[in-house]
């Protein structure tokens, strides 16, 4: 047996001020309704409307994190042109200063580690309050 559709037939129009318009338009964008008229039918109808929302915590620890993906990043990487030296010296003088700047590159992601370490302890500390 066929299902029979529903097709909307009947028009409602009405008028908004600049600022109702504004309004309903902000609210609209704060949900997961993909038209317009999917969100003022749901409005209108009583129905429930899901509305998406951001979650402060989850977007501080976002750019935190991104800023210690890139400081990690540029780390690997002059940790790399170093070993690329190291490969490529022959005079033990150099080698020394390159040892000593890899030191400072490993003392330097060790430090970050442990920052990263103490941002996530302090992330899951208030999430488990």
């Amino acid at each position: 047996m066929e299902k029979q559709q529903d097709f909307r037939k009947k028009w409602l129009h009405i008028r908004l001020t600049d600022s109702e318009h504004d309004t309903i338009s902000k609210n609209f964008r704060k949900t997961t309704c993909r038209k317009l008229s999917d969100y003022a039918r749901h409005v209108l109808l009583g129905k429930p409307v899901i509305a998406t929302y951001r979650d402060k915590s989850l977007d501080d620890l976002m750019a935190e994190a991104i800023l210690l993906r890139k400081e990690l990043n540029n780390i690997g990487n002059n940790f790399n042109q170093a070993v690329k030296r190291l490969h490529t010296i022959d005079k033990s003088d150099d080698a020394l200063k390159l040892i000593r700047s890899w030191e400072q590159g490993k003392t330097l992601v060790e430090n970050k580690v442990a920052e990263i370490k103490d941002y996530i302890e302090k992330i899951a500390s208030q999430w488990l309050q």
